[in-house]
């Protein structure tokens, strides 16, 4: 008699939760960010385009070989600067070296670690390797904030994933 008012009890939930509009499909979107105007200095912005509190600055770059890899010929080697007090984030972002166009040589995303509550600032360098670096003009940054770990889609994970994601990377051969 117990088990007969469980399951009885059962679908009547189901049935409740199917006439509130709260069925069993999950509803998953996936979007992607628009990304931001590239610049030697952006303010970095999340993926609603909102302020994180946060701006970089690339410091300066020139062409080398990277110490540990010198047979490779010349790298771009660069400096980025973050500061700002932030909203919680470590902010990435992507730094791209661009031909005289701002056509895209190469881009990688550089991390920072912050600590965030008050004003600080953190400096991080990184290589860029590309396929000529001599027609390097300048090194640029993308203001959209890279470092979300949980990039799950609605393809990956249909219950937790979806929801707005930051752009790509841009890809060589790229305007900005």
């Amino acid at each position: 008699m117990v088990v007969v008012r469980m399951v009885a009890g059962a679908g009547s939930v189901l049935a409740m939760l199917s006439l509130s509009g709260c069925g069993l499909l999950w509803s998953c979107t996936d979007s992607t960010a628009e990304r931001g105007e590239a610049d030697v200095r952006v303010e970095i912005v999340d993926t609603d385009e909102r302020p994180a509190g946060v701006t970089a600055e690339v410091t300066g770059w020139r062409r080398e070989p990277h110490p540990q890899v010198p047979e490779e010929g010349d790298q771009i080697h660069f400096g980025v600067r973050f500061e700002g007090a932030g909203r919680g984030i470590d902010p990435a972002v992507d730094a791209c070296a661009v031909d005289e166009k701002r056509v895209v040589l190469g881009c990688q995303t550089v991390y920072s670690v912050m600590d965030f509550g008050r004003d600080t600032t953190d400096t991080v360098d990184g290589y860029l390797a590309v396929g000529h670096p001599e027609r390097v003009a300048e090194v640029l940054l993308i203001p959209n904030d890279q470092s979300s770990q949980d990039r799950r889609t609605c393809e990956d994970d249909m219950k937790d994933g979806g929801g707005v994601h930051p752009p790509d990377t841009p890809d060589r051969g790229e305007r900005l």
